[in-house]
């Protein structure tokens, strides 16, 4: 009889464009998105927690891949039920498509306008890359029901209020905002229809932050050579066709009153393009009159990204310190938030046009940009460590730990094998521990603990001398009543 087949192990790593997290991390990004909360919550938002699987005709065709609607999810299909087919379901890919099913669904019970803010994991089944996942954390907040660019200016606020909040210090970012009805507008002058080459235009202008000016001329006209040498179509316009899209692009002034005269000039005389010009000249009144001046937040219509999704006011939250790249080359750190108008989300749904505008902040990106400016430490401090010098007096031990808890100090036993102390000792090193609390028999009979402050003692092994050693004892003999006392004392030196 032949043996059975021995079944392989299962690899142990995790899936390609995914990665884990550890303690460190979850709680940083934890404190992070706590001082979000608050912000948001200081200006009347509302937490919402939707599923984190919609159907996929709830999700749209709204994925930033747009060659690919649909393809770009972690999709799947139900059991059919009788001669029904089962719904395809899929993992959310952001956080605004729930929104504006939520909104739908429940419109009748919730206020108008909606203010909600929300946070969690979304999934795309991307290509993954450098410092690109299949999943990452989102946090959002919207407003729905408020045609008032009121309401887009109030995110622009809160936006600059969330990064100062959280560690972004003044002068370090700014709010960069552009409208799409002044992009209509433009494509209004230059007799571009809806179509196949308003689309080639717009894919264009979305280059406008990699190739420049003149690379846009070259590919809105007659075509030019990439990096590589090879030569790239234009979409054809003649030079004279191309001169709104260009004027549109480059019309940014250090004085936001000329910007928005050049923004006029640009898209001459379409109604589209000047209500759009004078709703970004609204917000910036607004923004003035709130404090807000051209050095947090400012008119700027080089922001393009996102345009061929929004339908009005459209911003972005940009780092402006220098950072190094992985090949030692000074840049900008970049965006780290976006966000807009987006009328027509909810219509799907209603058949109604709803207003809406809200803002999509990147975690992990500013996650990092705390790394950077030295606002966030990676170490986070381990618990105290009870180390067990006699196993048949585990209550006791655990009696001490007890008491540290209630105490508000962060501790556990060692439950690993006590037989090995030097074990003990390196496994406190390994969880960062601040303090070690030792006790044998001698210590319980005399009523009495040993306390080592682990901290000093790496600092003394590492660069202390004898005579150095000897006067900075790093470990204490304390009655068993002072414990919590001690410890306590121990933990707020490290601090200083």
């Amino acid at each position: 009889m032949a043996k059975p087949k021995k079944q392989p192990r299962p690899k142990a790593e995790t899936p390609k464009g995914f990665r884990d997290y550890f303690g460190a991390e979850v709680t940083e990004r934890a404190e992070m998105l706590r001082r979000i909360a608050e912000v948001y919550h200081r200006y009347g938002f509302d937490a919402l927690e939707s599923s984190a699987v919609e159907t996929v005709e709830a999700l749209g065709k709204f994925l930033p891949d747009v060659d690919r609607p649909n393809e770009g999810v972690f999709a799947w299909q139900e059991d059919a039920e009788g001669d029904k087919p089962g719904d395809w379901l899929a993992l959310r890919y952001d956080l605004t498509a729930p929104l504006a099913r939520v909104y739908a669904q429940h419109r009748n019970d919730l206020p108008t306008p909606y203010r909600r803010y929300a946070m969690g994991p979304v999934w795309r089944n991307e290509k993954p890359g450098p410092g690109r996942y299949r999943q990452f954390y989102q946090c959002d907040a919207d407003t729905v029901g408020a045609p008032s660019v009121a309401a887009d200016a109030e995110i622009c606020a809160m936006l600059a209020d969330t990064l100062e909040e959280v560690g972004i210090p003044r002068g370090d970012y700014i709010v960069r905002v552009n409208n799409r009805k002044v992009l209509n507008g433009v494509l209004e002058v230059m007799g571009l229809e809806e179509g196949e080459a308003r689309d080639a235009v717009l894919r264009t202008i979305d280059k406008f932050d990699k190739v420049g000016e003149e690379g846009v001329r070259q590919l809105l006209t007659t075509g030019r050579k990439d990096a590589s040498g090879a030569f790239i179509d234009g979409v054809g316009l003649s030079e004279e066709q191309a001169g709104p899209v260009l004027a549109f692009l480059t019309s940014k002034s250090e004085v936001t009153a000329e910007t928005l005269a050049n923004l006029r000039a640009a898209v001459g005389e379409s109604q589209t393009g000047q209500e759009g010009v004078q709703e970004l000249e609204t917000i910036a009144e607004l923004m003035t009159a709130q404090g807000y001046d051209a050095d947090r937040v400012v008119v700027d219509p080089s922001v393009v990204r996102g345009l061929g999704y929004y339908t009005g006011p459209v911003f972005e939250a940009e780092l402006t310190f220098e950072i190094f790249d992985e090949k030692g080359r000074k840049r900008q750190f970049g965006s780290v938030a976006g966000g807009g108008r987006y009328d027509d989300l909810v219509k799907r749904f209603t058949g109604q046009a709803v207003p809406a505008t809200g803002v999509s902040i990147g975690v992990d990106r500013l996650l990092v940009a705390l790394r950077e400016k030295g606002r966030i430490t990676s170490t986070m401090q381990g618990p105290v460590v009870v180390t067990v010098m006699d196993r048949d007096r585990m209550a006791d031990y655990q009696d001490m730990v007890g008491e540290l808890r209630r105490a508000g100090i962060r501790a556990e036993v060692y439950l690993g094998n006590p037989k090995n102390f030097g074990n003990q000792m390196k496994y406190a090193d390994k969880r960062g521990s601040p303090v070690a609390v030792i006790a044998g028999s001698d210590e319980f009979d005399n009523g009495m603990v040993q306390i080592k402050d682990l901290i000093l003692g790496a600092q003394i092994a590492e660069n202390a001398t004898l005579e150095e050693w000897q006067e900075r004892p790093n470990q204490f003999e304390v009655p068993r009543a002072d414990l919590v006392t001690k410890v306590r004392e121990i933990i707020d030196g490290q601090d200083q």
